[in-house]
């Protein structure tokens, strides 16, 4: 190939990937399989490696850095990116509705979205390419993390349209999906949990290295032009059209509500579904369609005010512990869990929650048999929240942590100056079967295929008895092929998955050992 070919090439590598990043991470409409795409993509690292006067900052290849930079300089907002100001009731909704049609008049029509909780963006543009990114900061000044957003592969680094500037606001934010997993793998290295999804997202859009960012699985939905250079729009809806078409992940299934009434029976509706949402809101915006509209209400110093965050109540239920029951971690630490009578919360049933570990049951004085309050922290990890003392019979009983563990009846200890208990059998096999799980994740090996279910197949049929055992099932792929859920196209890609994963970079190696207190960041600089 040569160098005209491999430079038409690189181009056409990127349209490609551009439009299937756009597809998946955009659409949720995935037109090729993960396997075709990572090809894609290696092609054009090689390619770009045998020219790398050709790489653009735009290249898909380029939206991870290399190096951790040493801080995030300061960004002074064109435009002020403001807060809303919130409202409780109908009765608030109805005032705000008021005091709008007191300016403008009574013909006012209203847009609803969800008020996604994460953290809230400006991106720019210049002749159609990402030039920068900045937190909302106190909404005059923010933070530049334009090379961690670019980690974010539903923000185009290239729109669809050379437009010559655009600023746009977005809101960053974690799945739920994605946050549990998160806290799992922060549960196995024993590192702090994060509350919520939101302190997730802003956890790790302002991490110093773009490579921590890309492993955290953040998104955005963009929900306000906040500028922009040859082209106007009459409304707000007319605009989220116009992101669309220039490639932007807009805020999801908005309304256009011909009035208050309206717009009020659609923030029911959404009240009523968000417990079956992949992420988390905190409530919904009501904001004045017609941009004219807006211009004449205003603002204040702090707030616009054409808009609005309707704010739902948390949801807790009534219901009662059957019983405690002790699950047994990769590192093997013994984590309580709570049985409870299944109760609906927040749009799922919930039948089990965690409590933490032994201080937490203590402190709470939390006994088997108790009627509790239970919520979903952030909406979605159920917990008991709190005892209702005045209900107990005096049939209640505490718990205790086993002395010995669940898993293989080895000796359980509490180390000094730890609040975790923890087997230290060295062959247990919930350890194992959680150590490979890890060994298998995405921020360690990337072993596609490779989940829990599989997992338990082979070590259940003695396949594995360890990590290493993994680099050798190539010897049993006419086994594999008649395990339940395989079959000969699944048994091809995982035995190529495990291959593929001999290439990584050592630091994904040792992050694959699950070595107590050493996380990804570790990991790297050992390596």
């Amino acid at each position: 190939m040569n160098n005209k070919d491999i430079e038409k090439r690189i181009l056409e590598l990127r349209k490609i990937i551009n439009y299937h990043d756009y597809k998946y991470y955009v659409e949720d409409n995935p037109e090729i399989s993960d396997f075709e795409y990572d090809a894609l993509y290696r092609e054009l690292e090689e390619l770009e490696a045998l020219r790398p006067d050709l790489v653009t900052p735009d290249s898909p290849t380029q939206r991870v850095g290399g190096k951790p930079l040493e801080g995030f300089e300061k960004v002074v907002h064109s435009i002020q990116m403001q807060s809303l100001s919130d409202v409780f009731s109908e009765e608030e909704l109805y005032a705000f509705d008021s005091r709008v049609r007191e300016v403008v008049g009574d013909e006012v029509e209203y847009v609803v979205e969800k008020k996604i909780d994460g953290l809230s963006v400006s991106l720019e543009y210049e002749n159609g390419r990402f030039i920068r990114g900045s937190t909302r900061g106190d909404g005059i000044v923010g933070e530049d993390v334009t090379q961690n957003l670019k980690t974010i592969k539903s923000i185009p680094l290239v729109l669809n349209e050379d437009i010559p500037y655009l600023e746009v606001r977005g809101e960053v934010f974690m799945s739920k999906k994605d946050f549990i997993k998160l806290n799992e793998e922060q549960e196995s290295l024993e590192q702090p949990l994060f509350a919520n999804p939101r302190n997730a997202a802003a956890g790790s859009l302002r991490q110093l290295d773009p490579k921590i960012t890309a492993s955290r699985k953040l998104d955005i939905y963009v929900f306000n032009v906040q500028n922009i250079e040859g082209k106007s729009f009459k409304t707000h809806s007319e605009s989220l059209e116009y992101l669309k078409i220039l490639g932007f992940k807009v805020s999801p299934d908005y309304k256009v509500c011909k009035n208050i009434k309206e717009a009020m029976e659609e923030i029911e509706r959404i009240g009523e579904s968000r417990g079956e949402m992949p992420f988390e809101i905190d409530g919904a915006v009501v904001k004045v369609n017609s941009l004219e509209h807006r211009r004449l209400l205003g603002s204040t110093s702090k707030t616009p005010r054409w808009a609005v965050a309707y704010k739902y109540p948390a949801e807790r239920k009534q219901t009662k512990i059957k019983e405690i029951w002790v699950n047994v971690g990769r590192t093997g630490v013994l984590t309580p869990n709570a049985v409870l009578e299944p109760v609906r919360l927040a749009g799922t049933t919930v039948s089990r929650a965690t409590l933490h570990n032994m201080d937490y049951i203590r402190e709470k004085d939390i006994r088997i048999g108790d009627t509790v309050w239970v919520q979903k922290a952030g909406d979605i990890i159920p917990e008991v929240v709190e005892v209702l003392y005045d209900k107990r019979t005096g049939e209640e009983k505490e718990f205790e942590m086993p002395k010995r563990c669940p898993a293989c009846n080895s000796e359980v200890v509490r180390e000094e100056g730890e609040v975790a208990y923890r087997c230290i059998g060295i062959e247990c096999p919930a350890q194992l079967f959680r150590s490979i799980v890890h060994f298998a994740s995405r921020d360690a090996m990337n072993i596609d295929g490779l989940g829990p279910a599989i997992i338990e197949a082979l070590l259940n049929k003695g396949f594995i008895k360890g990590v290493a055992d993994l680099y050798y099932l190539h010897e049993k792929r006419d086994e594999l092929v008649n395990m339940e859920r395989m079959g000969k196209k699944s048994t091809e890609n995982l035995l190529n998955s495990i291959e593929r994963s001999k290439s990584n970079n050592i630091d994904r190696l040792i992050t694959g050992f699950g070595i107590r207190h050493i996380g990804l960041r570790a990991a790297q600089l050992l390596s």
